[in-house]
Parts: structure tokens; C-alpha cells; sequence
């Protein structure tokens, strides 16, 4: 229950926050001739909320599910099953370790009945200018616990712990036909921010999604 409490004071922390930066959102291109949107696009007289408070208490009363920082070796087998289902092309273990042992607390496991269904594994580091920039690297929910937010809750968790470390922006990549990502990310105040012509090695183009948090 103490640990429920928390994770509410938490979001309602995150909500707060957002609320008082403002968070610039994407007006769509009036000719519908662009996917993509540049700075000049945004505009201040719309404020993003991540989601109703309501809708993100991470469900944990209704569905039993729980959120964990990454521990140890013991988790990486089932983080890898989780996100190789939803891969479309490999990472070697190599790949995973880079991220984790680097950035250990930005790993994230959601968990029912103490089994892993979803995890976010991320990064960050100074980008230019001195900025801390934040990136989403992998993000999987198994199949059998989707439609529990769960995949909103692992990202609202990262991007708070970014928030915490004086992170300014946060970016990831998506293939342009993944609508349930592109969906659940844009509901989450990211934007289109470049288009990546053939960026997978499937020949699918990418979406450069970015979240400005300053």
C-alpha cells in the first residue's frame, strides 16, 4: 500500500511538472503534405498532459501489476525474451549489457505475480551543448497484459528518473508503421521530429519521436 501511495505522489509530481513547463505539442501540418514536424510547428496554447491521473495509477489495485528497477543478470534473460518478440531485427546480448550496466536505473520491469511482463530499457547522456538528452531504446509489454497501460506507465517511470538527473529532452525511434507506438508515445506529448529513410534493416522507414521537457 506505502509503495502504491508513492507511485501516486510520483505521477502527480510528473502532472505537475508538465503543467508548469507548459509542454509544447505539434500542431498538424495544415496540407496534410508532412508527417514530420520542425520546431517553428509548435505552439504553447496547448498544454500535453501525459494522461488523466486516474488512468495512470499504474492500474496496480485492478491488475495486480507492479513496476521494479532492473536488479541484476537473473532479469536480462526475460527482458530479452520480451523484447526480441517485438523486434524487427536483432540486438546481441552485447547491445543489452551496453544499456543496462551503463544506465541500470533506467531499466524497468513490470511485473505480475512477481513474473516480468514489460520492460524499458534506456539511456542518458550529454548531448549537445552540454544538454542531457534521454533515450528509450527498447520497450515491450507481453501480449497477454496489454491494454493495462502498462506500456505508458514503463515510459511515465524513465522519463521521471530522467527528470530527476536534469534531463532536458528525451528522443527514441519507431518504424512509421508501428501506429499502436507512434500512438502511445504522441499520447505522451512526443512529437514527430525527422523522418529515417530506411533506418531499419527491414527497409522501414523511422520516426524520430522527441519529448522537450525544458
Amino acid at each position: 500500500k506505502q509503495w502504491y501511495q508513492r507511485r501516486v505522489r510520483e505521477l502527480q509530481t510528473f502532472q505537475h511538472y508538465l503543467i508548469q513547463i507548459n509542454l509544447r505539442t505539434c500542431n498538424r501540418m495544415k496540407n496534410g503534405t508532412s508527417d514530420v514536424c520542425s520546431p517553428i510547428d509548435f505552439g504553447l496554447e496547448h498544454t500535453k498532459v501525459v494522461e488523466d491521473l486516474s488512468a495512470l495509477k499504474l492500474e496496480c489495485e485492478e491488475h495486480g501489476v507492479c513496476l521494479l528497477e532492473y536488479k541484476d543478470e537473473g532479469n536480462l534473460a526475460r527482458i530479452i525474451e520480451l523484447i526480441t518478440k517485438d523486434l524487427s531485427e536483432p540486438y546481441s546480448i552485447y547491445t543489452y549489457r551496453y544499456f543496462i550496466h551503463n544506465w541500470p536505473f533506467l531499466c524497468f520491469m513490470a511485473t505480475v505475480e512477481e513474473e516480468i511482463v514489460g520492460a524499458i530499457v534506456c539511456k542518458l547522456d550529454v548531448h549537445k551543448k552540454g544538454r542531457y538528452r534521454g533515450y528509450i531504446a527498447m520497450l515491450a509489454v507481453d501480449k497477454a497484459h496489454r491494454r493495462k497501460k502498462i506500456g505508458s506507465s514503463l515510459v511515465q517511470k524513465a522519463i521521471q528518473t530522467m527528470i530527476d538527473h536534469n534531463c532536458e529532452e528525451v528522443v527514441l525511434e519507431t518504424e512509421i508503421t508501428n501506429q499502436a507506438a507512434l500512438n502511445l508515445y504522441e499520447q505522451l506529448g512526443f512529437v514527430r521530429d525527422k523522418r529515417l529513410m530506411k533506418y531499419y534493416l527491414n527497409g522501414v522507414d523511422a520516426f524520430r519521436l522527441k519529448l522537450w521537457l525544458k
